[in-house]
């Protein structure tokens, strides 16, 4: 029997294998793969869900890492971390700006509870590391969550089931990290954890 599978796309950040692994506890199947994955090899995996990781770039860049917008048209969950996040932003037409303040380390976040990602999430410290941020949601998505200083930290388009976060939830440091993975994992992609 085939097992359900999370693919976990690569963008370089520092904390890919970490995500893999935080999957993988949920007893669900992951693979990682590099950005440069085609639409073709990702719908040829059969993925139940998509996670975009980190990465040091900018998504302003010329040249920066992306996917095609189809991926994010498979009908399947994804779900975007830090960059993964902002990359979901510019690749359906939101905006991504420099960030006033950076936020850096443990950063007090407030949570929309009626998303599906935060049900059973009170307000508490996420881990931040980031010099950009969304300035404006892509169509269809509303904010989920948000700090002091950058009022988007967490973006839901819940019809689409595609999602974003600026923070880190597979970190430690991230108190409801492995409520929100789960909360993705089982609520919204419904998977079983047959691994």
């Amino acid at each position: 029997m085939k097992k359900q599978l999370v693919l976990v796309i690569d963008f370089g950040g520092q904390y890919n294998q970490l995500i893999a692994r935080r999957v993988r506890e949920h007893n669900v199947y992951c693979e990682i793969v590099p950005y440069t994955y085609s639409t073709e090899k990702i719908k040829a995996k059969h993925p139940n869900a998509i996670i975009f990781t980190g990465g040091p770039n900018s998504v302003n860049d010329p040249g920066a890492p992306s996917v095609d917008k189809e991926v994010l048209e498979l009908g399947v969950p994804v779900l975007g971390i830090c960059y993964g996040h902002q990359l979901i932003t510019k690749v359906l037409n939101g905006e991504v700006k420099s960030a006033e303040v950076r936020e850096y380390g443990k950063t007090e976040v407030e949570f929309d509870k009626n998303c599906t990602i935060f049900n059973d999430v009170d307000n508490s410290v996420c881990w931040m590391s980031h010099t950009y941020q969304v300035s404006k949601l892509p169509e269809g998505f509303k904010v989920a969550a948000g700090t002091n200083e950058c009022p988007i930290a967490a973006m839901a388009n819940e019809e689409k089931k595609i999602y974003g976060v600026q923070f880190h939830p597979e970190v430690q440091h991230t108190v409801f990290g492995k409520q929100i993975l789960s909360n993705f994992l089982f609520k919204v992609c419904k998977l079983k954890g047959d691994w």
